[in-house]
């Protein structure tokens, strides 16, 4: 008997309906993901096409143009006291340090040979005088014998000439007299300005002469003049117009001050503008002339000076953070109508106390101020929440400033200096 085994299959239509159903599935599940990621690209989209920036109205007004340098204190002169006679120093009146008046005495030099040479010329004087006397009535003498024809005419013409020459040696011995008595002067040296003398190079007994290779020589005493003071300084030649056309209408106006902590600015006037500029540097030199009363200034400090030669009328400004660099010029991005930004070149004239000074653009125009490091040519913009008060007010809200250029250039700082 034979055995016939069966093998059951599961049935096709349940084995195809668990396929189809994964794979409708899967088809649900991606479509809801694309659909998604869509919805989320497309908000992420609507949302970039418009930047936030902070924008400012382009104003007008005169702005005083300030030029800063630093500048080096140096005295308005100093004298270097040298003898002018060989002598030993009798008495020193001053000490080292010491503030002096014109006319004080310095040092008094041993003057027993000066007054022995001015005693030796006003006693050879005396003996000129009588010879000349003398001579003077032969020579009358002589005048009434020619009247007479006692004596000859070349015997009076002889008297004449001996009272000529005693007149004319009378005068010399005066001279020497007169030369003297400087010489005598110079034995006691007194000081030629006020100011403060510096170190004492000599001592009582010491020998002096007149002379400046030598060490007996050597300065005596150098006096510094300290008030009033100078100070010299260098600013671009560009600036040199501004500054002689300031200098030729009055005074001008320079301040100075020390670096260090609590000090107040000291107020002076432009004295001196040099001949020539610098050709290496491109530079003008320059002097300031201060008060110096309190010696606050000494030679040698340095300071910062600071000088308003003159103003710009009716200028136009921006705030400096406007002011975008590009790799040929600066630019500003301009705010249209339609809230769209657009690259405007701008000629930068200067850059002070944050504000710009333009040329290129009209007033009363909104630039970016804020937010520019991400525009390009026709971005839309809006404005930022906190720029509501800086578009009525024209001023920037306070943030870092942002720089940009168009597409293609390469963004710097502007620069934050004169730029005329």
């Amino acid at each position: 008997m034979a055995v016939v085994y069966q093998k059951k299959f599961p049935a096709p239509t349940s084995r195809f309906g668990w396929i189809s159903g994964a794979v409708i599935l899967l088809i649900t599940l991606s479509a809801g993901i694309w659909l998604w990621l869509a919805q989320s690209n497309a908000g992420k989209s609507k949302g970039a096409s418009a930047f936030q920036v902070v924008s400012a109205a382009v104003t007008q007004a005169d702005v005083s143009v300030r030029l800063s340098a630093n500048g080096t204190v140096s005295a308005l002169q100093t004298v270097d006291v040298r003898p002018q006679i060989s002598a030993t120093v009798k008495i020193v009146h001053i000490q080292e340090g010491q503030f002096v008046h014109k006319g004080d005495r310095l040092f008094t030099l041993d003057a027993r040979t000066e007054d022995a040479n001015l005693s030796k010329a006003e006693a050879q004087v005396v003996k000129d005088r009588a010879d000349l006397a003398n001579a003077e009535r032969s020579l009358e003498r002589e005048r009434g014998l020619l009247s007479q024809e006692y004596v000859s005419q070349s015997e009076f013409d002889t008297a004449q000439n001996l009272v000529d020459g005693l007149r004319g040696q009378l005068a010399i011995d005066l001279a020497t007299v007169e030369t003297s008595r400087v010489a005598r002067s110079f034995d006691e040296i007194t000081a030629p300005i006020s100011g403060r003398t510096g170190a004492i190079a000599v001592y009582p007994g010491s020998l002096v002469q007149p002379g400046t290779s030598t060490a007996i020589g050597a300065i005596l005493v150098s006096i510094t003049q300290l008030d009033p003071i100078n100070v010299s300084f260098t600013l671009p030649e560009r600036e040199l117009a501004g500054l002689q056309q300031a200098f030729a209408k009055g005074k001008v106006p320079v301040s100075a001050k020390l670096d260090l902590p609590n000090q107040t600015v000291m107020e002076g006037r432009l004295v001196f503008i040099d001949n020539s500029v610098d050709t290496a540097s491109g530079t003008i030199r320059l002097k300031a002339e201060f008060p110096n009363a309190s010696h606050r200034l000494w030679p040698g400090m340095f300071v910062t000076v600071e000088l308003a030669p003159h103003t710009l009328a009716g200028a136009l400004t921006v705030p400096a953070q406007a002011v975008q660099t590009g790799p040929e010029n600066k630019f500003l991005y301009v705010i249209g109508e339609d809230n769209t930004v657009t690259p405007v070149t701008a000629n930068v004239r200067l850059i002070q106390d944050g504000s710009a000074v333009v040329e290129g653009v009209k007033l009363g125009t909104r630039v970016v101020v804020e937010g520019a490091q991400n525009l390009r040519p026709g971005s839309v913009i809006v404005e930022a929440a906190d720029n509501a008060t800086a578009t009525r007010t024209g001023k920037p809200s306070a943030h870092p400033a942002d720089t940009s250029a168009p597409p293609g250039k390469t963004s710097t700082s502007p620069n934050s200096t004169s730029q005329q």
